[in-house]
């Protein structure tokens, strides 16, 4: 099934949109992004040139999606989050004569959301990090480091509170320094069964 695209969207060139793919009313997709296969783009969100998107991606309403993020198959972005990707933004130059152009520079820095990952809403993400296969990021977190595969991370800035299973339900806490957990745990919804070594999370049959 050919991507739909509602009559106020904007959809510049060179732009790909997989099959089954649905693009609502007043988004913004500027040009050469690749967006895949039965994803949603929700409405009033924005995604700059040159994203790239997997397939069966979830993106509510009112996102902002900047130049150098990659998302990877099965993610869910929720409404009103906001990615960014400069370390040391500027509007002008230090003279305050002339506007700093737009176009990325040195400092235009990527972000990588890995597959099956969870971005709750209305959250700022960071740049130069990857948040991890399956991880949770709780509403209104700051994210500033990386979240490892599995984990859930919450706050302002984000840390890593707990871990969780592809199905999304909670595994278990973890100590204030995670890093020195360990454990074998089974998912109480799906009965997928995990091994944490030092905070690291694996999944023990994977597939």
């Amino acid at each position: 099934m050919p991507a739909k695209v509602h009559p106020t969207a904007i959809v510049e060139g060179n732009v790909t949109l997989g099959n089954g793919t649905s693009v609502w009313d007043s988004v913004h997709i500027r040009h050469s992004t690749d967006i895949g296969e039965d994803c949603i783009i929700g409405e009033k969100s924005y995604v700059a040139y040159g994203v790239k998107i997997g397939d069966r991606v979830k993106i509510n309403a009112f996102v902002y999606i900047c130049n150098a993020v990659t998302i990877e198959d099965g993610v869910m972005i929720s409404a009103s989050t906001t990615f960014t990707n400069d370390r040391f933004p500027r509007a002008t130059t230090p003279d305050l004569k002339q506007l700093r152009g737009s176009d990325p520079d040195e400092h235009t820095l990527p972000t990588l959301v890995k597959r099956g990952a969870t971005i709750g809403a209305s959250c700022t993400i960071g740049n130069d990090l990857t948040i991890g296969q399956f991880a949770m990021v709780g509403m209104g977190a700051l994210v500033t480091k990386s979240v490892p595969d599995f984990h859930l991370a919450m706050g302002q800035p984000a840390r890593s509170t707990g871990c969780v299973c592809r199905c999304g339900q909670l595994l278990d806490r973890f100590p204030a320094e995670w890093q020195s957990y360990s454990a074998d745990l089974t998912c109480s919804s799906c009965d997928r069964e995990y091994k944490v070594v030092n905070g690291l999370v694996s999944e023990v049959n994977p597939g």
